[in-house]
């Protein structure tokens, strides 16, 4: 059994410069877990691949296509591959999600 500490991996460099942290990799996804802080937001950009977002906790604002909302904790929000989405944290708390991308991506994620 393999058990993974979000806490105890390493921050990856990523455009949106916010804590950013792989969690599991095969060629069949990718978890990624990602804390904002306070006015921290990961910027708009597009995935090759589907997307899915999991509030651990905080409320952050979610933005998928034209839709934008304020997302609870352990509510799950869809992205369908090659739609706009972005994370805003505009709360006074931390927010953590944990992003999963299926199948793992083999392009990079395009900014707007």
């Amino acid at each position: 059994m393999i058990i993974t500490d979000w806490k105890e991996q390493a921050v990856r460099e990523t455009p949106h410069k916010v804590d950013v942290r792989l969690l599991y990799e095969t060629t069949d996804a990718q978890v990624m877990h990602i804390r904002l802080l306070p006015g921290e937001e990961l910027k708009p950009h597009f995935t090759p691949v589907d997307v899915c977002f999991f509030v651990l906790e905080g409320t952050p604002t979610i933005r998928v296509g034209d839709e934008m909302k304020e997302v609870a904790e352990n509510l799950l929000v869809e992205s369908p591959k090659d739609i706009v989405h972005c994370l805003y944290n505009k709360s006074d708390k931390p927010a953590r999600i944990l992003v999963v991308k299926t199948p793992k991506p083999l392009k990079s994620a395009r900014l707007l």
